[in-house]
């Protein structure tokens, strides 16, 4: 039903115009109905979900569960729930001056209830925005039930000279006050099992218990609860009356491949328009940004349990382009392109964000860092050149052989951090056996990531141990397998 906000402004009003009562849970059912009826999405800007969150989702909407949202850190949980106020109605009648937002036709709180017992249908209303209706709460370990469900406020007992046997001395926590609103709690396992204990009549019964007061009120409120399941172990756990009292517990993803990943990261990324304009990064680049997460995901160095979170490849995807501005600027350029050694800049984004295991602490956060980016070439090499076999025959000729012998009769090649696109590309185009191995096996790859791909060639056989790659402190220096040994006999 269309109602004429702008000019309902009373009890009589609202009444007169027909309006109708409907719970919180009910508009998020009635409005995805709508939706998918029209073939509508309702989750806009998530991906990787369609098949498997998503309809889950929809269905606990459809059951009008309260939901727990269980899975690792960076997928989406938090995103999800906010995205659910979409499904609410534009605006919702309250009466003004009501802390709990109460319903005018359905009022509960004794304000409400006395302010329309004494003014009747001129009872003032407000109109509140779907946006307002989303309430959320971090669970930490300090978190008190009179944060959360109220407390006696002796200041308000003192001004109203009330004595503390009057229910209006209550000051009322963020649960009450998100009546008829979406309420999330965050890491749920993190809060203390005392304080879940006191949601139970909230999810079941309806009613609340505030300092010896027993209130009846009926809260319309949907829950969505967000867990991680390392915390059930690490750091606290989800009490079993509580997760019986939760319709639906939906299990997250991080995303399946690199397609999906690379939308993530390219619409959460913030960057700077004059940065991306400045700044060409091959789509082979984005490809191998997002495969360094999936190897780090699969890494015996990272902690699985703890996850590698979706902004990873976020803030190191904003690092990637940073480091090739900084270069270009030092250059005196306006212009440039991503390359490999550029993924050197990213690795203070990944060493903030993975959790190593014993293994992984041996080798160091920046030499693990290091790893994933040469396992991530490895992954990737496969898919543009003729694969290298980890055993080969003795003298069995493969098409890298004439590359590998301009390394073994020449001094190599440097690629240092400082230079220019020109001299970059300069250093690339002086082996000739590197441009007929890209005429021969992606002849019709785009010129210009072309130079990305001879990069990705080098640093690929030296990741097969067909090259040896030095890291110095401004560039890197390629060389034959053996020529430092033979240079020492």
């Amino acid at each position: 039903m269309k109602l004429d906000y702008k000019n309902i402004h009373t009890l009589g009003e609202l009444k007169a115009a027909g309006y109708q009562t409907k719970s919180v849970k009910d508009e998020l059912r009635d409005n995805l109905v709508e939706k998918i009826k029209k073939g509508e999405d309702a989750f806009t800007g998530v991906w990787g979900y369609e098949d498997s969150v998503i309809p889950e989702l929809e269905r606990a909407i459809l059951s009008r569960h309260n939901i727990n949202l269980l899975g690792l850190r960076g997928q989406a949980k938090t995103r999800l729930a906010h995205l659910m106020v979409n499904l609410l109605d534009e605006y919702i009648p309250v009466v003004e001056g009501s802390e709990i937002n109460d319903d005018p036709m359905k009022p509960m709180s004794r304000f409400a209830m006395e302010l329309i017992k004494e003014k009747g249908d001129d009872t003032p209303i407000i109109w509140m925005h779907k946006d307002e209706r989303f309430a959320e709460k971090l669970a930490t370990p300090d978190v008190t039930v009179a944060d959360l469900i109220g407390d006696v406020d002796p200041i308000k007992a003192a001004n109203l000279k009330l004595s503390y046997a009057d229910d209006r001395v209550i000051h009322f926590g963020m649960i009450p006050r998100a009546n008829r609103c979406i309420f999330v709690i965050n890491e749920l396992p993190d809060l203390q099992a005392r304080i879940q204990v006191s949601l139970f009549n909230i999810l079941e019964e309806g009613d609340i218990q505030i300092r010896g007061f027993k209130l009846r009120l009926p809260l319309d409120i949907q829950f969505v609860f967000t867990a991680n399941p390392e915390d059930y172990t690490n750091r606290g756990s989800i009490v079993t009356p509580l997760k019986d009292r939760i319709g639906s517990q939906i299990l997250t993803h991080y995303p399946d491949d690199i397609e999906i990943a690379r939308k993530i990261t390219e619409q959460e990324a913030k960057l700077d328009s004059r940065q991306t304009d400045a700044v060409y990064v091959p789509d082979l680049a984005k490809d191998l940004l997002e495969q360094i997460i999936f190897e780090a995901r699969e890494s015996e160095y990272v902690d699985a349990k703890s996850g590698v979170s979706a902004r990873t490849s976020i803030t190191a995807f904003e690092n990637l382009l940073s480091t090739a501005e900084r270069r270009s600027l030092l250059n005196g350029g306006n212009n440039t392109m991503v390359r490999l050694s550029d993924f050197l800049g990213i690795i203070p984004a990944i060493t903030g964000k993975i959790e190593l295991v014993y293994e992984g602490e041996q080798e160091g956060a920046d030499g693990v860092a290091a790893i994933l980016i040469d396992d991530a070439v490895k992954s990737l090499f496969p898919k543009y050149f003729p694969k290298i076999n980890k055993l080969e025959r003795k003298d069995e000729e493969t098409v890298y052989d004439e590359l590998l012998h301009w390394f073994f009769q020449g001094e190599g090649i440097e690629l240092m951090d400082d230079f220019t696109d020109e001299e970059y590309k300069r250093a690339l185009d002086s082996i000739p056996a590197l441009n007929q191995l890209l005429k021969d096996h992606q002849p019709d790859y785009d010129t210009k990531d072309v130079y990305f791909l001879k990069e990705l060639l080098l640093w690929g056989l030296v990741s097969y141990k067909k090259l040896n790659k030095q890291r110095f402190t401004d560039g890197f220096e390629f060389k034959d397998l053996y020529s430092s040994f033979l240079k020492d006999i």
